[in-house]
């Protein structure tokens, strides 16, 4: 129960993805007939989720969610070779593997993230990957938290879920865990980062 340990989301904070993500929504959209404004579809999913977003959308369009969803996926398992890390995500990785630091991955993202991570040669980081088709509740619901907790048995005090979206902060506050984020929040148990390069000085004075 001594050593920390990182949860990493994906999307916006290991990966530079959204651009891919925007365009398989689009081409998902332009296959429905359903309008599509590129700052209006960031804007929500940045504040909520992607499968919100197709949630209300099918509702509105009395579409099926499951067939918006398996349209998207495909779309967006097709833009792969797009998504990019984030500036510092490579270096901030090794460094915490040097440091002995336990990492995971909780994503949204389906299990096409097993294939993105392998691509970009990142896989090996991770003691854990834990994905949206992996059967456990969505953020901000603590259930992922717990069962990584209980089953490497993680001090709480030091995990730290590593986000960029006010969900991710909900979801670190939920789990009685600490939060890294690249947004300001009243929680206090979030560390406010500007570069991903920012966390190793998180840990300088520990």
């Amino acid at each position: 129960m001594q050593k920390t340990a990182f949860i990493w989301d994906l999307d916006g904070t290991l990966l530079d993805s959204y651009e891919a993500i925007l365009s398989g929504i689009e081409e998902t959209f332009g296959q429905f007939s359903i309008p599509y404004d590129k700052e209006k579809v960031r804007e929500f999913i940045l504040k909520f989720s992607v499968q919100d977003l197709l949630v209300q959308v099918a509702e509105e369009r009395k579409l099926d969610v499951e067939v918006l969803n398996q349209v998207r996926a495909q779309s967006l398992a097709e833009k792969n070779a797009q998504v990019v890390l984030m500036p510092g995500a490579r270096e901030v990785l090794k460094w915490a593997d040097a440091a002995g630091i336990q990492q995971f991955v909780y994503t949204h993202k389906g299990d096409n993230a097993f294939t993105i991570l392998r691509d970009l040669d990142l896989g090996s980081y991770f003691t854990e990957i834990i994905t949206s088709q992996s059967g456990f509740a969505r953020k901000p619901n603590p259930e992922v938290a717990n069962y990584l907790l209980d089953k490497y048995q993680l001090d709480p005090e030091k995990t730290y879920y590593i986000g960029d979206r006010t969900l991710d902060v909900e979801f670190a506050q939920n789990s009685g865990i600490r939060s890294i984020n690249f947004l300001e929040s009243t929680y206090e148990g979030n560390h406010r980062i500007q570069v991903l390069t920012d966390i190793p000085h998180i840990f300088e004075s520990k």
